[in-house]
């Protein structure tokens, strides 16, 4: 069983601490902004170790639709390196776990579209991509089939 490696980030390791101490309850939104965050449980392609990370809740349907923004910085944030590498992940949405499997979304039509969807939900990310040169990654969890019984 691999270790968990809390986030070096005070306000991440909190809010994930908060959120999954209270089954999903509390610490279910973004800082001061009343917007609804999952939690992305991932494996660091490094270390192996778990690694867990808040997110902007964005739905599809029964997918979720995961930004790499980092606020716009020039890079990738860590956990899309995580992804690429190991895209099976668990996500919390409040008090509902579910494994899944992601992918990074290229196809042009489809990520426009899923784009459009993450800043509905998050007006910010707009300003975000253009804060930077890199494009900014996008990702959709979809459930993982589960085993017919």
């Amino acid at each position: 069983m691999a270790n968990y490696i809390p986030s070096p980030r005070d306000w991440v390791r909190e809010q994930v601490e908060l959120y999954e101490s209270s089954g999903g309850t509390k610490g279910t939104t973004l800082r001061d902004t009343g917007l609804p965050v999952v939690i992305v449980t991932h494996i660091g392609n490094k270390t192996g170790a778990i690694r867990k990370t808040p997110l902007m809740r964005v739905k599809d349907r029964n997918n979720y639709v995961l930004i790499g923004s980092v606020g716009g910085a020039p890079n990738d944030p860590v956990w899309v390196h995580n992804l690429r590498v190991n895209p099976d992940v668990e996500i919390r949405d409040e008090t509902v776990v579910s494994p899944m499997r992601v992918r990074e979304v290229k196809e042009e039509s489809e990520r426009s579209r899923l784009w459009k969807l993450a800043v509905a939900s998050f007006p910010p990310y707009a300003e975000y991509q253009e804060r930077t040169s890199r494009r900014i990654p996008v990702f959709v969890a979809e459930q993982t089939q589960s085993p017919a019984s």
